[in-house]
């Protein structure tokens, strides 16, 4: 059996993998994989699929499987998993991390003081001590979100149409009923048809005024232009953003956009997070082995 590791994991899963089956990352060996793994950056598509003859199994590293053409590998009898429990603690530290940095200003002091200016009056700070946080999405990085931002003294509240129920937040009947309430607002949507474009000019209308928009889910779960909008009026206090259109993004109107902090897609980038994925990834060939 041929393993392919098609992207960036720990440095160790080779050898951790060798014992279920030859490993490689030459991906002019694809044709003969029986196995692969990916992260963000490959994209399984029905072209990869059919360059692939012998593929019985595709491991996606973190959580989206938007990268991946499901219904063709399905077809093709292909197994497809990924490694979401992983995931939550490294992303879920990374929004909370955009939480903290925007209202008390970090980047803006640390730039200006290493440019010899004393802000201590331009800069005012906001806490977020019995501030309102509106998670969109309350899957397990949702919920983990949620509990730290208890244990700041937040209120959050969540929509998620496929949970009813949360000892973590106080779940809203529909998406406009956290809009309307929330100081931030975090998204931990998959990218669907249904959350495509979903944060976009009508929407950002039910925005707080002066509310912070936090997105670590999916980059095209926004519409970035509308979004600047918001940002250059005002609607928005500011917007921390890692996920993007495309890994590097191109063109994005957000660069110029003010408030703006931008993160090059590190939320599921841990050393403890490649290490719970290679487990995770073991595991699951170990038993795809098994069964075969």
């Amino acid at each position: 059996m041929l393993i392919l590791i098609s992207d960036a994991f720990a440095p160790d899963l080779p050898k951790i993998l060798s014992s279920y089956g030859k490993v490689t990352d030459d991906m002019g060996k694809l044709p003969e994989a029986t196995v692969v793994l990916v992260r963000s950056k490959t994209k399984v598509t029905k072209e990869y699929i059919d360059s692939a003859p012998n593929l019985k199994l595709v491991i996606r590293g973190g959580v989206g499987l938007d990268n991946i053409d499901l219904n063709y590998a399905a077809e093709n009898g292909i197994t497809v998993h990924n490694t979401a429990a992983a995931s939550s603690i490294a992303v879920t530290e990374l929004a909370f991390t955009l939480m903290i940095t925007l209202p008390n200003h970090v980047i803006k002091a640390d730039s200006t003081m290493h440019a010899g200016q004393w802000a201590k009056k331009e800069l005012k700070r906001t806490e977020l001590y019995n501030k309102i946080l509106g998670i969109i999405g309350l899957g397990m990085i949702g919920s983990e979100l949620a509990k730290r931002a208890t244990a700041f003294g937040m209120n959050v509240i969540a929509y998620d149409p496929f949970v009813e129920s949360s000892v973590v937040a106080t779940m809203k009947p529909d998406l406009k009923g956290v809009l309307n309430n929330s100081d931030y607002v975090s998204l931990h949507l998959p990218l669907t048809d249904e959350t495509t474009g979903l944060i976009n000019a009508e929407m950002l209308k039910e925005f707080k005024d002066g509310a912070y928009l936090i997105n670590t889910g999916r980059g095209k779960t926004i519409i970035e232009e509308d979004v600047v909008e918001a940002l250059k009026s005002g609607k928005l206090a500011g917007f921390g953003n890692d996920v993007w259109y495309s890994d590097p993004p191109e063109n994005t109107p957000l660069i110029d956009a003010p408030n703006m902090l931008m993160l090059p897609h590190l939320g599921a980038s841990t050393k403890e997070n490649l290490l719970r994925i290679g487990d995770i990834i073991e595991s699951i060939i170990r038993d795809f082995v098994s069964t075969d």
